[in-house]
This record gives structure tokens, C-alpha cells and sequence, in this order.
């Protein structure tokens, strides 16, 4: 009996400190790891939220980019840190393939660290040529990937665009070499070069270079056309079975963060999507706001994981 009381007080005890923390947190600057390069997708969502949360929680929110390894090394760095909610790490849908394509991390994502929030959920992904490939729809690129040897570029071996690729490679029956990058903007950038024949990317980044012509959107992978771009047709008008590809992007912080401390970043990221400013950038790019707890965000990624294990299996990429 004395045992039960005696638990029940240190449980007690942890929810006044926990709730305690919550109130004066953030006392100083917070650190938000990338893992993906400067100007990418996921750098520009992290930022525009960021400085939200800095304006709503009055404290610096700053990012730090920590590229490599598919996400990895910006992974480990978040658990390494001190679980007070003043380390956070953003991250795209890619993340939930690591624990697939890694056999000795060293580290566990779905218990050294935990999901607070995403930044909204997004359709699919642009199929994207450059302009100067003899192509201009699906069936077109399916064609030329029979009689000329096609190259086309991710940002590392088991991303989700690399899966995206691999799928589309297995559904068609076509052949593609596959050129690993550090990050999206180095592979859009190759693409815009010529070096490279074709890329799967999330709009958000390559919007205004399909809109202005300096990359050729042929398809998106989505269950609906991407609304600023409803003249791109879906992928699968032209292959059926090719799966509908979503996207999203997370924030977490260490394990054994507070929870009072999780639920207030989860209210302050969830409020941060309803303003204008953040709206601008992250809404109109096409993520559909999200309203999930962190609980429940917690119970979204764990799926997202197991999808994820799914698709490698699928493309038959061996982990190393």
C-alpha cells in the first residue's frame, strides 16, 4: 500500500513539475535541426513556422542544418540533446524510412524521440522533367525510358522520392538510374542543368520554377490534381496502379521531454498554421491544415512508419 501511495506522489509530483516547466517555457532560444540543405522544402517550412512560434511564444525559434544520411544525422543529434523542449527537429515524410534502411542506428526514432505536430499533410508529389527532354506527359516519359537510358536524381537512397521512383519504376516496367544527392535543391538543380532526367519532389519548392518554365511538370502522384497547377494530370491516368503518394512534415523533441511542454509546442504549431503568414507559405502550397493532438500525432506517425517499411520492402532495397 505504502508502495502505491508512494508512486502515485512521485507521479504527482512530475505532473507539477512538468506543468511548471510549461509555463515559463521558452526562457531562451530554441534550435530546430534540419536535415535537409538550406532553401529546400523542409528549410523553408521550418523557418516560416519558426519565426511564428518566435513572435506567438515571444522567444527565438532558429534553425540549424544538419544535412547527410538521409536525415540521420540531424536525428541523432535531436536525441543526443537535453529532453527540455529547447532542441526540436523538422522533418519530411522521409524520416519514417530510416529505421528501414539503417540495421545499427544506435538509436530507436519511435522511442528516443517524440512527435509533437505536423506542419499539415500534403497529396502527392510532381513527376518534374527539364524542359529540354522531348517530354510532356507520362505516357510520353514511359516511351523515351524504353529507347534512351534515363538518370534520375533524390536526395538519398530510401528518401520517399526515391521510393516514389523506384514504385513508379516497378508499376511501368521501365528502367532508371538512380543518382543520390544531399538534398532536393541540389537535385532540382541538377535537373535544371540537364545532368539528370527526372526528379519526384513536393511543390512547395519547385512551384515557381514550374510556373515561370524552367522545369516541366508531367504528372502528380496525388488522389487530386494539385490545385495552383490543375493542368498537370495525375500520374495515375496514366498507370492505374501507381500508388498515391502522400507527404507531410513533423516536429519532434528527445524522449522524456515534459508533456506539458509537448502539448504547449503541439498548441502553439497547430495556432502558427492559422496565420496569414504561415498560411501563405505552407497552406497555399497545398498541405491540408492539421488539427491532431500530439498523441494523436504520435499514433500518425507510428503508421507512417510501418508504410514506410512497407514501400522498401516493395522497391527491394536492402538495408545496410
Amino acid at each position: 500500500m505504502l508502495k502505491s501511495w508512494t508512486s502515485a506522489i512521485a507521479l504527482m509530483a512530475c505532473a507539477l513539475i512538468s506543468s511548471a516547466q510549461a509555463q515559463t517555457y521558452p526562457d531562451k532560444p530554441v534550435k530546430i535541426i534540419v536535415g535537409f540543405s538550406a532553401g529546400s522544402g523542409p528549410d523553408v517550412i521550418a523557418r516560416t513556422i519558426g519565426a511564428q512560434l518566435g513572435n506567438d511564444l515571444k522567444q527565438q525559434f532558429y534553425v540549424e542544418n544538419k544535412t547527410g544520411a538521409n536525415g540521420a544525422l540531424a536525428i541523432k543529434s535531436l536525441i543526443t540533446s537535453d529532453p527540455d523542449g529547447y532542441t526540436m527537429l523538422y522533418s519530411s515524410s522521409s524520416i519514417s524510412s530510416v529505421p528501414h534502411l539503417y540495421k545499427s542506428l544506435g538509436h530507436d526514432i519511435m522511442t528516443d524521440m517524440i512527435p509533437v505536430a505536423t506542419s499539415g499533410i500534403l497529396d502527392g508529389y510532381y513527376m518534374l522533367v527539364n524542359p529540354s527532354t522531348p517530354v510532356h506527359s507520362v505516357a510520353e516519359f514511359i516511351d523515351y525510358a524504353k529507347k534512351n537510358r534515363v538518370v534520375y536524381g533524390s536526395p538519398g537512397v530510401g528518401n520517399v522520392l526515391h521510393l516514389a521512383a523506384e514504385l513508379f519504376k516497378l508499376k511501368t516496367g521501365i528502367e532508371m538510374e538512380h543518382v543520390p544527392f544531399r538534398g532536393a535543391s541540389d537535385v532540382t538543380a541538377a535537373l535544371m542543368q540537364g545532368s539528370i532526367h527526372v526528379m519526384f519532389v513536393t511543390p512547395p519548392s519547385v512551384l515557381p520554377l514550374v510556373e515561370g518554365g524552367q522545369l516541366r511538370a508531367i504528372g502528380f502522384t496525388g488522389s487530386k490534381r494539385f490545385p495552383p497547377t490543375p493542368n498537370v494530370p495525375l500520374v495515375s491516368e496514366t498507370v492505374p496502379t501507381f500508388p498515391v503518394t502522400g507527404s507531410w512534415g513533423m516536429f519532434y523533441v528527445p524522449a522524456k521531454t515534459p508533456a506539458a511542454v509537448v502539448d504547449k509546442l503541439n498548441a502553439a504549431i497547430r495556432a502558427s498554421m492559422k496565420t496569414p503568414t504561415v498560411e501563405n507559405i505552407v497552406v497555399k502550397s497545398g498541405y491540408i491544415p492539421d488539427e491532431r493532438s500530439a498523441a494523436e500525432t504520435a499514433a500518425f506517425f507510428r503508421k507512417e512508419v510501418d508504410a514506410a517499411g512497407e514501400a522498401v520492402r516493395a522497391a527491394r532495397i536492402e538495408p545496410n
